[in-house]
């Protein structure tokens, strides 16, 4: 399940997406806008900005803009940015691995295995989706909410 952060992240990161090439977005805007508790959201573009995803200008006429293009930023990145893996189990990471407390040998495990699919499964799709990608539309018509 995505914490309540990465959620956040997201919206305040498709929000900027939309604006792209615009002027600078306030944070008073985006946290409106994307339902995001302005103290949160502070919190959350301070780390975006730090890791590069988002530039930041105070100031009377300040806000928030994207650092790079939207078609290079992928959900997967977001989600590890945010999240820190896209694994379900410490030990399915394939940038934060850990052993799992009070597990079996790794090569021994079988949930490993499976989790290591699911890992996979789901940073092939995650990768592969773009700020740049606009989805929402077609989910509409294949009935997902």
């Amino acid at each position: 399940m995505l914490s309540q952060k990465v959620r956040y992240s997201i919206r305040a990161l498709q929000h900027l997406a939309d604006q792209y090439g615009h002027d600078l977005v306030p944070l008073a805007e985006i946290a409106e806008k994307q339902n995001i508790p302005a103290k949160f959201l502070t919190v959350i573009l301070s780390e975006l900005c730090r890791e590069g995803i988002v530039e930041s200008q105070r100031g009377r006429d300040g806000g928030y803009r994207l650092a790079i293009p939207p078609i290079d930023i992928r959900y997967g990145d977001i989600i590890r940015l945010t999240r820190g893996s896209l694994a379900l189990v410490p030990c399915a990471s394939l940038y934060a691995h850990e052993t799992c407390d009070n597990c079996l040998d790794e090569a021994n495990c079988r949930l490993r295995s499976i989790m290591l699919r699911v890992r996979n499964e789901t940073a092939s799709i995650l990768d592969g989706i773009t700020l740049a990608d606009n989805i929402a539309p077609a989910l509409r018509k294949e009935g997902v909410s």
